[in-house]
């Protein structure tokens, strides 16, 4: 049976078509993988990819994706919500069937020092591939983001695990690393004050005392014009989406705001989805083979 590994790379690039379509057709080129999304976002600028196939073809279509963007994307000009601090910005490995997450870790590892070695990209490994135990958070490796990594490279808490300690002169630099199933969770707000997002953000960030496993940070929507609280749930089991859901729609009524709307960004696990439905439908005895896909493509 064949193994099956996931890979999320995010670009950042969420503006230009044709930059994008460029970049996944690396991806569409490489026999047994198969492009499952493509999600940009014109106002974090920045587009997550979604591709699934076994370990060592999807390690070259990752590769090949990578060298377009450096290609393709100038960091230099580029601006955008989201944090970032590379053309490629993160590649992560998710282990679906029949693969370890130690596997995940190789491939990242051996992924990392070959875009260092051909590219010249300094690398930064995370999650479960990480070498040193405070990089294992990707919002420690991005801090200062692009402009402020330029400026500290050189020094030697900061130097990549491969690559010289210096920034490609336009594709600045990439994490790659190995993780569990992350789902993307944005929650927008009846507001235009960036400051109340940012305080919900806050209180519900694992590193501010919040959710255990919740990454989030106040974003504003330009076209918009509302503020948004964006999340990464690293591990869904462990805290499930409701739960910040609701805490985010009781914390924004203090501020006198509501809750307009919430979107997932690229694909999630369907487990994610039905533990929302069992909590806010109240379901009795509801088992996942109820699921009417489930039993067609099974």
């Amino acid at each position: 049976m064949a193994k099956l590994v996931e890979c999320v790379p995010n670009f950042s690039e969420g503006r230009r078509p044709e930059v994008i379509e460029a970049i996944t057709a690396e991806v569409k080129a490489v026999p047994g993988v198969k492009l499952l999304d493509v999600n940009p976002d014109p106002s974090h600028n920045r587009v997550v990819v979604t591709f699934v196939g076994e370990p060592e073809a999807v390690k070259l279509a990752a590769f090949r994706a990578c060298s377009k963007a450096t290609e393709l994307i100038d960091m230099e000009k580029h601006e955008g919500e989201h944090p970032r601090i590379g053309a490629t910005d993160v590649i992560p490995f998710i282990p679906v069937k029949d693969v370890t997450m130690e596997e995940c870790v190789a491939l990242a590892q051996s992924l990392g020092e070959e875009i260092a070695d051909k590219l010249g990209i300094p690398i930064y490994l995370y999650e479960d591939a990480a070498k040193i135990p405070t990089r294992r958070a990707l919002p420690d490796i991005r801090k200062g983001q692009y402009e402020g990594l330029k400026q500290e490279i050189s020094k030697p808490e900061r130097h990549p695990d491969f690559g010289a300690p210096k920034m490609h002169p336009t594709a600045g630099a990439t994490v790659v690393g190995a993780r569990q199933f992350l789902v993307a969770f944005n929650i927008n707000l009846s507001t235009s004050d960036v400051q109340i997002a940012k305080k919900i953000a806050s209180t519900i960030r694992e590193a501010k005392g919040g959710y255990k496993y919740c990454r989030a940070m106040g974003v504003m929507i330009e076209e918009r014009n509302l503020a948004q609280v964006t999340i990464n749930m690293i591990n869904y089991t462990g805290t499930p989406l409701h739960r910040v859901f609701e805490t985010v729609k009781s914390e924004a009524a203090r501020y006198g705001v509501n809750v307009v709307g919430s979107e997932i960004i690229g694909l999630t696990p369907l487990q994610a989805l039905l533990d929302a439905a069992d909590f806010y439908l109240r379901l009795e005895g509801f088992d996942r083979k109820q699921v009417l896909e489930e039993n067609i493509y099974e």
